[in-house]
């Protein structure tokens, strides 16, 4: 791969993580924005560039685009992958709760797209936007409503940006991994418990996808694959390709299993305790 400059944000752990430590693997300079700057620098190292980043702000997203331009050119590749976990019934969602799922796992991918896009269409030489969705994006799940619903648009904007950037030779992909074994699930919010009960939850998550999921280099790897390839939507492990072909094939399985689900994973997790 080329040299290029590479933005990645939620860089601080997981998948963005390992794909800021792969694109530079492969000589490229990154960027690697998070909201907690520690995490950033860690990840950076001595060869990457560390910058503090709330993507629901939109103002400091505009600020951070300005600030590439300015201190680094236009980036080649911009992988928009911070975000946040959230489960629970749609009933106990409150508004406040949709409104922190959308700014985040949505919306920061929106501006992300809208700000580095504009960069990279007005400088004329192409590029590449990744934006991380998930095999939740097209899983309808009764425990997920806020997380499923944000992934699903993630998916559908990305293919809609695929459309009308062709011309401009810019590439978009999505990328929708399943189940990787990473800290979304003990940061993530499990609405309608009390604190206690969340981090009993996100730790049994947590415990249980360390021994039956793979790392985040595996997403890292698709990442790469996608860029060079430019491919569309690309789900990560056999449960991702699994339920993406279901999706397509056989809706009424998907409805059935989306009823079923949770209790099954909840019966799971009560078996760890």
């Amino acid at each position: 791969m080329a040299k290029r400059l590479v933005v990645v944000t939620g860089a601080g752990s997981g998948i963005g993580r390992a794909t800021a430590r792969a694109f530079a693997a492969h000589g490229a300079t990154v960027v690697c924005a998070d909201l907690n700057l520690e995490t950033a620098q860690a990840t950076a190292g001595s060869t990457g560039v560390a910058y503090q980043l709330d993507v629901a702000d939109v103002t400091a997203m505009e600020r951070f685009a300005e600030w590439v331009r300015a201190e680094h050119g236009v980036p080649d590749v911009v992988v928009n992958n911070a975000g946040i976990g959230m489960g629970g019934p749609f009933l106990a969602h409150s508004a406040e709760d949709w409104r922190r799922i959308i700014d985040i796992n949505l919306l920061g991918v929106v501006h992300g797209c809208r700000l580095f896009g504009a960069q990279m269409a007005e400088r004329g030489r192409g590029g590449h936007l990744v934006n991380i969705a998930s095999a939740a994006g097209f899983t309808p799940s009764r425990g997920l409503p806020a997380y499923c619903t944000t992934k699903a648009a993630v998916v559908m904007l990305s293919e809609c940006l695929r459309a009308d950037l062709a011309s401009q030779r810019i590439g978009v992909s999505a990328i929708c991994p399943g189940f990787i074994s990473t800290g979304i699930y003990q940061a993530s919010r499990f609405v309608g418990l009390d604190e206690q009960e969340q981090r009993k939850r996100g730790d049994q998550a947590a415990a249980m996808f360390r021994r039956i999921a793979p790392g985040p280099e595996v997403v890292a790897r698709q990442i790469l694959r996608a860029v060079q390839r430019n491919r569309p939507v690309v789900p990560v492990t056999v449960g991702a390709w699994a339920t993406y072909v279901l999706s397509h094939l056989a809706p009424p399985v998907m409805r059935l299993l989306a009823r079923i689900g949770q209790d099954t994973a909840l019966r799971q997790l009560d078996r760890q305790r």
